[in-house]
């Protein structure tokens, strides 16, 4: 109790002085943002590799690609999680695909933790590698649950034994569709770019937690914290920073009305930006259906809503005759051999039910865990 009291208060305090603790990390770290000229459309590498100049959102180095195992560095994968049964399900077919992906030729991917911050083991422990951490104090992120999420973090990462280098900030609804190799290079983290994170656009706003004086708003770049591939070290830097940004923006009326579910997202960039830290950007991270169907990317992402008619018509708004939306089972995963999508649907939205309909098959108890931990949630 008295450590939910002494955390509670200083919380408090993140928010009072959130931008003038952002400020002085800023001020600490200003020789580092003159080493990163990383900039939107190229990111110019340390001197010695300089022959290579790298758009950010094109395949990585060749160097890189040829290098041995050995010489290139394995990254943990970290997913932060609930104990509610949305939250398990996802996580069950993302292990799945990761065990299934982690030993292949081109994977960097190292160990596995499911950071749960439920504060308490739940009936996954034995199947899936698991952290338990505390989540906020309650009414701290006024119904927000993301906000738990920098804080799982920066417990994990004072906490657990960490043998990687690098770490991949995942989420439960990712599908490992290729073995991903360590997309970071030299230092510089690699992230997904969201059409949706604007920083320029939201200027105004942003400078409120990221002043002039930082930088140009182009330091601030269009990402959230998944997926994300970083050093440690770096993150183990950034993440207080996160917190503190992320809980300065939802206790401003204006920033949580704007920024909304993706708030902590934004949080996260302009974390990084006010360490001096940029990403570089790559497309090829992830392919998020039914918006975008390019080849060759290393992770599915199925947070959209995925609609269509029987003649293969893309619909909205749930009206189509064939659906998958993850948000339908909320309460209890979802039932074995989902039906496929009608002719004419883009084969990434069929191959995404596919790759369900596997997981499902080879997962032991699939429908049967889910009933439990929706008991336990009942109970409680």
């Amino acid at each position: 109790m008295r450590r939910a009291i002494l955390f509670f208060a200083a919380l408090l305090l993140f928010v009072v002085f959130g931008n003038f603790i952002s400020m002085n990390v800023q001020q600490q770290n200003h020789h580092k943002r003159n080493l990163i000229v990383a900039h939107r459309r190229r990111t110019y590498l340390h001197k010695r590799h300089s022959q290579f100049l790298i758009d950010p959102v094109i395949k990585m180095p060749e160097n890189a690609k040829r290098a041995t195992k050995k010489e290139r560095s394995l990254f943990h994968v970290a997913v932060t999680a609930t104990d509610y049964a949305y939250s398990q399900w996802q996580c069950r077919i993302m292990y799945y695909f990761y065990k299934k992906k982690k030993d292949l030729p081109e994977s960097d991917m190292g160990k596995f933790t499911r950071i749960l911050h439920s504060g308490n083991p739940d009936n996954l422990m034995d199947e899936i590698p698991t952290f338990v951490v505390d989540p906020l104090p309650e009414g701290v992120d006024q119904g927000y649950v993301v906000l738990n999420r920098p804080w799982a973090f920066m417990q994990w990462l004072e906490k657990a034994t960490i043998e990687e280098e690098y770490i991949l900030m995942a989420e439960p609804d990712h599908i490992f569709i290729h073995p991903l190799p360590n997309l970071a290079f030299e230092g510089y983290p690699a992230a997904f770019p969201f059409f949706y994170i604007k920083p320029v656009k939201y200027e105004k706003i942003i400078r409120k937690y990221f002043p002039k004086e930082m930088g140009p708003i182009l330091n601030v770049d269009p990402i959230g914290n998944s997926p994300v591939i970083i050093k440690k070290d770096v993150l183990q830097k950034i993440a207080p920073t996160w917190m503190n940004v992320s809980l300065a923006m939802k206790n401003d009326p204006e920033t949580d009305k704007k920024f909304g579910w993706v708030l902590e997202m934004y949080g996260y960039a302009v974390a990084s930006a006010l360490h001096g830290v940029q990403h570089i950007l790559r497309k090829d991270f992830m392919l998020q259906p039914p918006w975008d169907f390019e080849p060759g990317k290393y992770i599915l992402h199925y947070t959209y809503e995925c609609s269509y008619s029987l003649k293969g018509k893309l619909m909205y708004d749930g009206v189509g005759e064939w659906r998958f939306d993850k948000r339908l089972y909320l309460d209890n995963p979802p039932p074995r051999n989902l039906s496929l999508p009608p002719q004419g649907v883009p084969q990434d939205v069929v191959n995404l039910i596919k790759l369900i309909n596997e997981a499902t098959a080879n997962i032991p108890n699939w429908d049967t865990l889910g009933e439990v931990a929706n008991l336990k949630t009942n109970v409680s």
